[in-house]
């Protein structure tokens, strides 16, 4: 991957783990707070509290001073994420292939984003299933005679594309029937994981050949 398309790849990574450590001060507040009035405010709520509110609280000195912690690191951190996430637009705006990828049903600007960068140009792969492997949406198990006699190194491939496809499977089953009954016929084969996996496998297989050929998205054949 050329060396200025892997800094903006690694940009993205990069919110990535911002939004984990945000998601590690928003558990602790929602914690905090369980424990000291044994409600449960929501996560949109915790990341619009302040700390006039944590003070109107009358919490001890001690909880209030750890609550207000977490809340200006949560705040300092939601401000680099979205300086990221305004950077990563106007970089990845302009590309066909962004705006290809925001027509599949589940994904969004940030998985579209995500999914751009981390696949690179398409030409690399040789084949859809090429791809797909790389994405981790195939499996790894070795058969013989009906018998698993081993399996491959699952973490081969890409773990944040293998992310942002089951991210996007999730939202789709969600929202959309045609892959909510694609989901519910594998899921009522095997278990509902295999069959998250699956639904990913289609999405990853569709924008391989969308962003392959230019064509939009199509859920009806997508889960036909």
């Amino acid at each position: 991957m050329p060396r200025a398309t892997r800094a903006v790849r690694d940009l993205a990574r990069k919110r990535m783990q911002l939004v984990q450590q945000r998601t590690t001060q928003i558990v602790s507040i929602e914690t905090c707070l369980a424990q000291q009035t044994g409600g449960r405010l929501s996560t949109n709520d915790v990341k619009q509290l302040t700390d006039a509110q944590v003070d109107a609280m009358s919490f001890g000195a001690a909880e209030s001073m750890g609550l207000k912690a977490n809340l200006a690191v949560m705040q300092a951190l939601q401000t680099q994420i979205d300086a990221i996430e305004k950077a990563l637009s106007k970089h990845c705006r302009s590309n066909p292939g962004y705006r290809l990828l925001k027509t599949v049903s589940g994904i969004g600007p940030i998985l579209a984003t995500v999914i751009l960068l981390e696949t690179g140009s398409i030409e690399r792969f040789a084949d859809v299933g090429n791809y797909a492997s790389y994405c981790r949406c195939v499996g790894s198990v070795h058969v013989s005679n009906g018998k698993k006699k081993g399996e491959g190194n699952t973490k081969n491939g890409n773990r944040y594309l293998a992310w942002a496809y089951v991210e996007a499977a999730n939202f789709a089953i969600r929202y959309y029937e045609p892959a909510r009954k694609f989901y519910q016929r594998k899921k009522a084969r095997r278990n509902s994981i295999v069959a998250i996996k699956a639904v990913a496998h289609k999405l990853a297989r569709a924008c391989f050949h969308m962003l392959k050929t230019g064509e939009q998205f199509s859920i009806e054949r997508c889960f036909a």
